[in-house]
């Protein structure tokens, strides 16, 4: 379920939407359907999941889907300890992650299913949407190198805006994160210093003095509207559902642009096979490209210990990459391109059910 983490009226629009969704899908329809499967992990997910699953119970009486949005971290945790049927993350599993996860349950397979941006969005008094911001800018102010909204440094990119003397409050994941680990590896590819002292991860160190967490993309995107001043990054989704303001980010070929679901598939576009060892898209050529994006993606066990089950799993995550991409633009979540979709179907074909 979603979690009680937004604090100001305007942040609830998302939640409501999101959580009249979720009721009707897994606490009305149960009660009808045979099976209700489980999943867990990315708020990254959350709003393309709630809207999928729900119009996949529709469509399908035999099943639901209940997919809790714990972040990434848990989403792996739980997968491992075999407390959900699926788990998702924004970022695969790595080497370690992997072999415990192989320990307990055999084989993993990971399939790509969502695409999407992560706005750099701000709560500065008097300053709306359109504020430039470079990587190296959003770097130095992760750093704490960069403590004012009028530094200099922000100023010079922004010559017609009056930036107030307020001190930046940074605004991070308190979670293990995927979104976290598509923000820092950026953060790592425009900045050595960032890479050498904090580098990338789904829970890092946090440097600025002056910062705050928040739990999930909900938690960040509620600390940022209560908070003037604040910065922070959240899912393309949660920015623009709760009408927040976001910044144009200074891509690779020098051109400032936000988060669209135009510009995050140009980034895409850059880099046609992803797969669970090669997946990064952040900071990608080209004019048009959007340089802080990634897949999210979904962990399950080749061999399920219930194969009825598994079968089940498989049909609603094979519809969600294929079929239920047409749902990802309507919530501002890039569709799959083609050639992804047939990847995560050619992996789910491995599953034995």
């Amino acid at each position: 379920m979603l979690r009680q983490a937004f604090t100001r009226r305007g942040a609830l629009s998302l939640a409501a939407g999101f959580v009249a969704t979720a009721v009707a899908a897994a606490g009305v329809l149960p009660a009808l359907a045979a099976t209700q499967l489980t999943g867990a992990g990315s708020s990254f997910d959350y709003p393309l999941f709630s809207k999928a699953f729900y119009e996949y119970s529709q469509q399908h009486g035999d099943v639901t889907v209940n997919y809790q949005s714990i972040g990434s971290g848990g989403g792996i945790r739980q997968f491992t300890a075999k407390t959900v049927d699926f788990g998702a993350s924004d970022v695969p599993l790595n080497q370690e992650e992997l072999k415990r996860a192989e320990a307990a349950g055999g084989a993993v397979l990971q399939i790509p299913i969502a695409l999407g941006g992560v706005a750099v969005t701000y709560n500065v008094p008097g300053i709306g949407n359109g504020l430039r911001l470079s990587g190296t800018v959003i770097a130095d102010i992760y750093l704490g190198k960069i403590a004012k909204w009028n530094d200099a440094a922000i100023a010079k990119l922004n010559p017609s805006l009056k930036l107030p003397d307020t001190q930046i409050v940074v605004v991070h994941r308190s979670d293990g994160s995927g979104t976290s680990y598509i923000f820092t590896d950026y953060l790592s590819a425009v900045s050595r210093e960032w890479k050498s002292k904090v580098g990338v991860g789904k829970s890092v160190q946090w440097p600025a003095q002056n910062s705050v967490g928040g739990k999930g993309n909900e938690g960040v995107s509620g600390q940022i509207g209560q908070t003037p001043g604040a910065i922070g990054y959240v899912e393309l989704a949660y920015a623009l559902q709760n009408k927040m303001t976001y910044a144009q980010v200074g891509n690779r070929s020098g051109k400032f642009v936000y988060p669209t679901i135009e510009t995050v598939r140009a980034a895409a576009a850059t880099k046609p096979a992803v797969n669970p060892n090669d997946f990064s898209i952040v900071d990608r050529p080209g004019a048009s490209s959007y340089p802080i994006a990634g897949y999210s993606w979904v962990m399950l066990f080749a061999k399920p210990a219930d194969s009825a089950r598994g079968k089940l799993v498989k049909a609603v995550l094979e519809w969600t990459a294929t079929e239920g991409q047409r749902i990802a633009q309507t919530l501002y979540y890039v569709p799959l391109p083609a050639n992804v979709q047939q990847e995560a179907q050619r992996v789910l074909g491995q599953m034995h059910v």
